[in-house]
């Protein structure tokens, strides 16, 4: 397989099989490099975050949920772009205040090319 030509690497966590592989082969397409986790634990544990240019997560998933992650990265990376999902809108709701403006939103079902965007946007370097 030949490197991808942006190089950017994006995780991708989400408890749902189906939705993970979608995204990865989404993100594949648009040649990022992925690596999917199941869990926001699996990915904290894998301790691959220094490596992660941008994380794309479920928010609603059974331990640790994506609030929980967010904080969690939100720590060991600050100003990690994040792109948080969940098939509840009213869980947006719930987001803590201090994230509400450093991350992008999505409720499912999504279009694609929207995600795509966003990712693109948040990888940019601010002027």
């Amino acid at each position: 397989m030949t490197q991808p030509a942006c190089g950017h690497v994006i995780a991708v966590v989400d408890d749902d099989p189906g939705i993970l592989r979608s995204l990865g082969c989404l993100l594949e397409s648009a040649d990022y490099r992925v690596r999917l986790f199941a869990s926001g634990a699996e990915l904290v544990d894998d301790g691959c975050l220094a490596e992660v240019d941008c994380l794309v997560s479920d928010i609603d998933m059974p331990g640790m949920d994506g609030f929980e992650l967010l904080r969690q990265v939100a720590a060991a990376r600050p100003g990690l772009p994040v792109v948080l999902i969940t098939g509840y809108p009213e869980t947006i709701k719930r987001l803590p205040a201090q994230h509400a403006g450093n991350l992008r939103v999505f409720t499912k079902p999504f279009r694609g090319p929207e995600l795509l965007a966003a990712i693109s946007a948040a990888l940019r370097p601010a002027p």
